[in-house]
């Protein structure tokens, strides 16, 4: 999955917590004693480490609470003592799971309205944050959940495989792929997946069903076969997923993801980022392995897609 390079720039992560008490919006702020500062919760990527997998991680340290990232905040940069720049990127996020019991170098989080944390808050480049949660709060696009598209890892060639072409596996390069993916999906607290019966799409997100303890669906309209005969039964699997409304992924092949994003595309607003993104992966395609993230919000026919993420491949 994307990773960070090695620049003058500092990469840093993280989420702003939110939950609702009563009818009341709430967000949470960590402090640090060492600083005596008021923030939100974040903290570098490791090496190695991708964006949304140093944000989960860092919410998990710091709050003792495990998020589902949603749509993306605006991100801060800022100059350091030593003169280097430091980027981080935060989500908005609701809380999976977790005691709450504090680690590290925080030593108390405070569930605090917009209003109180607004006057909490130690640094105003963090204000940002907070008036992009309320503006989506206000316009009834914070809660939203994620529709992960998956296109199956690096596999074996055609030209080197003897049997059934369902049958081909993963390669070297593949495996490793699926993986990367485990702490990429999780970061999203995916719940659901279904998938290509086709040995290449199984294995892709196998390694996350099997960490998360998540039963993989097979769905045949998602196989490159009948996707020539019935190209209508992979869209039938995108709209029983908006329906449902669970954090969901699914698995597939080159030849069916322009009907999937299509259909996607046809629920983001024209000129958001979202459907520009969705764009360029039908017109330039997924790479093996990559992962496109689609934060929904409604259900069925009132479902839209509010943001678009691409977790490509290092």
């Amino acid at each position: 999955m994307t990773a960070r390079t090695e620049t003058a720039t500092v990469p840093a992560a993280g989420a702003v917590l939110w939950r609702r008490e009563g009818d009341q919006l709430q967000v949470a702020l960590v402090h640090r004693p060492k600083y005596d500062d008021w923030s939100w919760a974040k903290g570098k990527l490791d090496p190695g480490e991708s964006w949304v997998e140093a944000a989960a991680r860092e919410v998990l340290e710091e709050t003792g609470f495990r998020p589902r990232l949603g749509v993306p905040l605006p991100r801060s940069v800022y100059s350091m003592q030593r003169g280097q720049l430091k980027e981080i990127r935060y989500w908005a996020a609701e809380v999976l799971s977790g005691s709450g019991d504090l680690e590290n170098e925080i030593d108390e989080v405070a569930w605090l309205t917009p209003a109180q944390a607004q006057v909490r808050l130690s640094y105003v480049r963090d204000a940002q944050q907070l008036q992009a949660v309320v503006d989506a709060d206000r316009a009834g696009v914070l809660e939203t959940w994620p529709l992960v598209v998956v296109r199956h890892g690096e596999s074996v060639g055609r030209s080197k495989w003897p049997r059934p072409d369902p049958l081909r596996p993963l390669d070297r390069s593949g495996r490793e792929q699926a993986k990367a993916l485990v702490p990429i999906l999780a970061a999203y607290g995916i719940e659901r997946i279904i998938t290509s019966p086709s040995v290449r799409c199984f294995t892709t997100v196998q390694p996350y069903a099997a960490a998360a303890g998540i039963t993989l669906r097979t769905k045949s309209g998602l196989s490159e076969e009948t996707f020539e005969e019935r190209p209508e039964k992979a869209a039938r699997n995108i709209e029983r997923l908006l329906e449902r409304g669970e954090p969901s992924a699914l698995c597939t092949h080159r030849p069916v993801l322009p009907t999937v994003l299509l259909r996607l595309r046809g629920l983001s607003d024209p000129g958001c980022p979202g459907h520009e993104v969705l764009t360029e992966a039908i017109d330039g395609g997924m790479a093996k392995g990559e992962a496109l993230v689609c934060q929904v919000a409604g259900l069925g026919a009132a479902a839209r897609v509010m943001s678009v993420e691409r977790h490509t491949p290092a």
